[in-house]
């Protein structure tokens, strides 16, 4: 019988997340956040497409018209979820993949430009489950780990995504096979921390109504509780 999970106090220092999208921050890491005020959550794809680029079906469902500025209304709505848990935005100009979006070496360019900028303590990076952005930060971020072994290194569960049976399990033996031991951890939460991600999450009024569109996972994901990966490289075995 596997042990229950001891619970540690949140991370010390300055801590950063590392998210694809302008919610995946809040969505993935928010009772963490609402833990740990002053922690920066950075967007990877919060870059403005074309103005005159078609409306993409995800936007149509989140409510969009054509001519909108979807991502200046992100961005605010990201603005005021992080205000309420006491972090703060850093947005990247990199397009996400429904605009176009970026190779995987201009990810990792920007990421360590990242780094540089906000020199953290403490990275989170999200486990890259199902989406191609996800994955492409995952990969991108992971790729600089070992230039970095000052950081601690944590990867968190992808909201919505981490519901698809196997995937988990599947991002968790790969990197095993990159050469890093992953030890999950649970924070201790502030007595607050669940009613404050929901209010953050409230904020993000566009993509909780594409989410819950038709054909969608939908939101009950919301309520779980968040799940946190610690890496280091397995004994012997460089990442």
């Amino acid at each position: 019988m596997t042990a229950p999970l001891a619970t540690e106090p949140p991370p010390d220092g300055n801590l950063l997340v590392v998210a694809p999208h302008l919610d995946d921050g809040v969505f993935g890491c928010g009772r963490l956040l609402a833990s740990r005020p002053g922690a920066t959550v950075a967007t990877v794809f919060a870059g403005r497409p074309p103005a005159d680029r078609p409306l993409t079906d995800w936007d149509r469902d989140a409510g969009f018209s054509p001519g909108d500025d979807v991502i200046g209304r992100r961005r605010e709505e990201d603005r005021q979820a992080l205000e309420i848990l006491e972090a703060r935005p850093y947005w990247l100009d990199l397009l996400d993949h429904q605009y176009g979006g970026p190779d995987e070496a201009t990810v990792t360019a920007a990421l360590r430009e990242l780094f540089v900028a906000c020199r953290p303590d403490v990275v989170l990076i999200p486990l890259g489950l199902f989406h191609s952005d996800h994955q492409l930060v995952h990969r991108s971020a992971l790729s600089l780990l070992p230039d970095y072994p000052e950081f601690r290194w944590l990867v968190y569960e992808d909201f919505l995504y981490r519901r698809i049976a196997g995937l988990r399990d599947q991002a968790i033996a790969a990197l095993e096979s990159r050469g890093l031991d992953s030890r999950p951890v649970r924070f201790a939460e502030a007595a607050d921390a669940a009613a404050r991600k929901a209010a953050a999450v409230a904020c993000y009024r566009s993509q909780l109504r594409g989410i819950a569109s038709p054909g969608r996972l939908g939101l009950a994901d919301l309520e779980e509780p968040e799940g946190y990966w610690a890496l280091s490289p397995a004994p012997g075995r460089p990442p």
